[in-house]
């Protein structure tokens, strides 16, 4: 399979790099599946239905979430009728919403998307390996499902990389988001898992992690609460990982960055690249 994974939606300019660059790289990469954080899509505060709606019909298979998810109280409700939209699996029972669901991709292949949230320096969840261990033990990659990607969304690179190595050989792609900066490790580990410690955004790099520089720049210079942070409007980046799997057992064959536009430098597979 051929699955490409886009770190989180940033604002405006990157809800427009997504919409226009996407059904490109769907053609581009002869994608099966996609799949994207939007928990910062709604002015970098969570998603709304319309958004949702308008990434769907660009081409987005699944969107994830993470500690934003119900900055917008309306997605307290549409969550609960939109099966393609996902929360932290970790949150507590009750919680409206799934954090895990499976979905057919092209040919009739089935993927299984886990939306995991970390505990170290975020809000304190339940146990995040426990839940994701105790999802995957109704799945079996290569048998009952093709693909397995378990987006970990997490401040600390070291919680990442260990639920990378507690997974690997049981998940097709474990890729982290949060922290809005695309990392220079994608891999596959020693069991067949690609990774990645995090995807980067979609969104304008001309900022401070996505928002406006001012703002965040009084934050940290003067301390004190200016005005409310708001997402820069520049021309955004878009940002993720491609990832191609064996068709038999699910695990990955190749795992290569994408930046398309913006201010980071490009990096598209070689397979897009020789089309264009």
């Amino acid at each position: 399979m051929r699955v490409a994974f886009l770190g989180d939606i940033v604002g405006r300019a990157g809800r427009k790099a997504v919409v226009e660059q996407l059904p490109g790289l769907r053609r581009q990469l002869d994608l099966d599946f996609v799949v994207v954080n939007g928990e910062n899509a709604a002015g970098g505060f969570g998603i709304t239905e319309s958004i949702c709606q308008d990434l769907f019909a660009a081409g987005v298979d699944a969107v994830s979430g993470g500690n934003h998810s119900w900055d917008q109280r309306e997605a307290l409700s549409f969550i609960e009728r939109e099966p393609r939209l996902l929360r932290p699996v970790n949150y507590p029972a009750g919680t409206p919403g799934r954090g895990a669901a499976t979905f057919e991709a092209r040919r009739g292949r089935k993927v299984l998307l886990i939306n995991v949230m970390g505990r170290l320096f975020m809000d304190p969840l339940d146990d995040p390996f426990a839940t994701v261990e105790r999802e995957l033990s109704r799945y079996t990659l290569g048998a009952t499902v093709d693909f397995i990607l378990v987006d970990v969304h997490a401040e600390a690179s070291s919680e990442k990389m260990a639920m990378s190595h507690v997974l690997d050989g049981r998940v097709s792609l474990v890729v982290g988001t949060h922290t809005h900066v695309p990392t220079a490790d994608a891999m596959i580990l020693a069991g067949g898992t690609a990774y990645q410690t995090d995807a980067g955004m979609c969104g304008d790099y001309d900022s401070v992690i996505g928002v406006q520089k001012e703002s965040s720049i009084d934050r940290f210079t003067r301390k004190l609460p200016t005005a409310r942070m708001q997402p820069a409007e520049g021309p955004a980046t878009l940002c993720g990982v491609f990832v191609e799997t064996d068709d038999r057992t699910g695990l990955a064959r190749r795992i290569e960055p994408i930046r398309v536009g913006g201010k980071l430098k490009q990096a598209l597979p070689e397979t897009a690249l020789a089309a264009e």
